[in-house]
């Protein structure tokens, strides 16, 4: 364990000292044994786990926990409190112990020894369900952009002095994500912010790709411009002098490269295991008890130093609701694309609320997230062309109800960035994004631009609440809904400018849909929402010229979906009834009507969908091709009457 602290990146003049008595050196040196004591423990009383990969970053967690961060124990969440990421999540049993012996009042000993049991709020990887932790992990790599996202709320929104840690394995620093995350922390120079890599060399089946090669690693991160510092990660002294250079460092992030050995214990004590294979994911077994005694044996299990307190600068996030700064102004039959009434609504929403932040993946032109950015530039987060982190940066920018964040690009582009919604699920996000190019409907742009499997994507997210709006009167309501309804939201925008149909007074809400049309003669009802709404409405004047009424509804969410309105509309429309979207037929309108429509007896149903792969060509065009037009509906109405 020879490597050093290389300051010269960034320190210019700053002269390391040994600031950290003998004393406080051997307490934190016995806080990291008694983490890897607990890690070792609960996994084994779980008979699962990963203790190895707690067992490297012991002496990193004890500087984190007891000399580093700021924090209060007893408010978690503190605004106040450094924030800190273990985004290499399946080491889950050093972050419950070092809360633990941080004083946490919720946890106790017999508690970190029902790890993993069902009912135990310690689960394998950490969840939101626990109060110090803000995202969940364990799918590697996504760590590292929701702390960036943190990083910039805190230095150019909250503007205070609290700093954000992210704890990687090295391992998932082959994921594309970090890299997408660290050209964002370099550019935007997020000198609040700290990664620190545990490069421990061993992976799961296999060594990692560079194993110990700490200069690849600086190299790597310098070129992105970070201030990377080699260290001894189980050298207390080198990693203090390493985390209060940190601090000094002005100008960018810094990233520690901590050179560990997976399963480590001093004085080898955990002989047979450290920086050996097969080891990985597995309790120690009989193996444990041989690796406690030893360290127990040298270890004061007792030993603490208490965190440093933060400051009270920062008042806790307002949560009040907001709303648009004035209701729609827009005259019935004007042609808006939903895409750019998006961006009237954002602005309006920015006017009477600091809390509103937007960004965007170089698509703001298109999704009209640019009308936000020219009203508030000190607001809008440009993160380039890199979905995942965009997507990361949105759910920590949300963190802490710091901001309410709205995150906009073609809505096929966030399928690049599933798994970060996914996993945002999971932890709780409160996160708008916006999806505009939906469908056949942009035209020329071809199949790589057409969104098609979006609302089945969205769908798919537990706790998602999705939006269709179709007109710019229900874009801008759509949007001040999302902005107060707790967690994932999708709103799909539409490109084609097309008519505004309802008033600028009238109502919207989550899971309410509209009827457009009706009558008491009504022979089958239509849903569509969006582009297909108007082809519904076209398809409705030439039906009534024919002496065939319909019932015409904009279904305006998805997800929840007005089940009553349609139980009621097929009632009245002898149980008939024919969806339009465009979209695949997987997933999208047609099938969240037929799971709303799926315990009522008889009812038949059409579905008009996207089926096969589209082309370029005019938008119109595209919408007779593929089945969706009103030509087709009067043709499928005429079926079914």
């Amino acid at each position: 364990l020879s490597e050093h602290v290389d300051l010269s990146s960034c320190f210019r003049g700053v002269v390391v000292h040994e600031l950290t008595s003998m004393a406080d050196i051997e307490t934190l040196k016995h806080i990291a044994n008694r983490l890897r004591v607990y890690s070792i423990e609960s996994t084994s009383a779980a008979n699962s786990g990963h203790p190895t990969s707690c067992m490297s970053a012991a002496e990193l967690v004890s500087v984190l926990f007891h000399h580093t961060m700021k924090y209060d124990v007893t408010k978690p969440r503190g605004a106040n409190n450094d924030r800190f990421i273990l985004s290499k999540g399946h080491a889950a049993p050093i972050l419950y112990s070092a809360w633990y012996i941080a004083g946490h009042s919720g946890l106790s000993h017999d508690l970190l020894m029902q790890l993993r049991k069902f009912g135990c709020i310690l689960e394998g990887h950490p969840t939101p369900r626990l109060d110090f932790v803000d995202v969940a992990t364990g799918s590697l790599g996504q760590g590292l952009s929701v702390a960036a996202g943190m990083a910039y709320t805190g230095k150019h929104f909250d503007k205070a002095d609290y700093r954000v840690y992210c704890m990687m394995g090295d391992g998932e620093s082959a994921e594309g994500s970090v890299w997408e995350a660290c050209s964002f922390a370099g550019h935007y120079k997020l000198n609040n912010l700290c990664a620190i890599f545990d490069v421990n060399r061993l992976g799961q089946s296999d060594p990692t790709a560079l194993q110990h090669d700490t200069e690849s690693y600086k190299m790597r991160l310098a070129s992105f411009g970070w201030n990377a510092i080699v260290v001894d990660g189980h050298d207390i002294q080198a990693v203090i002098n390493a985390f209060d250079n940190a601090k000094a460092c002005t100008d960018r992030p810094t990233a520690l490269i901590a050179k560990t050995f997976k399963g480590f214990a001093w004085d080898n004590a955990a002989e047979g295991i450290s920086d050996l294979m097969g080891w990985h994911g597995k309790p120690l077994a009989a193996k444990g008890e041989e690796v406690l005694a030893k360290l127990k044996a040298s270890t004061k299990m007792d030993a603490f130093v208490a965190p440093p307190k933060p400051s009270d600068s920062l008042s806790e996030a307002d949560t009040s609701p907001v709303k648009l700064s004035s209701a729609p102004e827009y005259s019935l039959g004007d042609k808006v694309a939903t895409r750019v009434a998006y961006g009237t609504a954002l602005k309006k929403l920015g006017e009477t609320s600091q809390r509103i932040v937007a960004m965007d993946g170089d698509t703001k032109n298109s999704t009209f997230a640019i009308t936000f950015q020219k009203a508030f530039p000190e607001r809008f987060i440009e993160c380039f062309i890199a979905e995942q982190n965009l997507v990361g940066v949105g759910i920590g920018c949300g963190c802490r109800s710091r901001t309410i964040p709205f995150v906009s690009t073609f809505a096929a582009f966030f399928s690049r960035a599933y798994d970060q919604l996914r996993m945002g699920a999971i932890s709780q996000a409160n996160i708008k994004c916006c999806g505009s190019h939906a469908g056949v409907s942009i035209g020329e742009d071809g199949p790589s631009q057409m969104a098609l499997e979006d609302l089945a994507m969205f769908r798919a997210i537990p706790t998602a609440t999705v939006f269709y709006p179709t007109d710019a009167v229900s874009m801008e309501r759509a949007v001040e809904l999302s902005a107060n309804k707790v967690g994932i939201c999708f709103i799909r925008s539409s490109r084609p400018a097309l008519p505004v149909i309802y008033p600028n007074d009238e109502t919207f809400a989550i899971g309410k849909a509209k009827v457009v049309h009706k009558s008491d003669s009504d022979k089958v009802t239509v849903v569509g929402c969006g582009v297909t709404l108007y082809e519904a409405l076209t398809a409705y004047e030439a039906l009534k010229g024919e002496g065939i009424n319909i019932r015409v509804v904009d279904i305006f969410t998805l997800k929840p979906i007005d089940v009553d309105t349609l139980k009621e509309s097929v009632a009245a429309s002898n149980n008939k009834i024919i969806t339009v979207e465009d979209h695949y037929p997987e997933g999208g309108l047609g099938g969240a009507v037929a799971e709303a429509l799926s315990e009522v007896a008889n009812v038949v149903h059409r579905r008009l969908a996207v089926r096969g792969m589209p082309s370029s060509g005019p938008g119109s065009k595209l919408l007779e091709e593929h089945g969706i037009s009103s030509s087709h509906i009067v043709s499928a109405v005429k079926e079914m009457a």
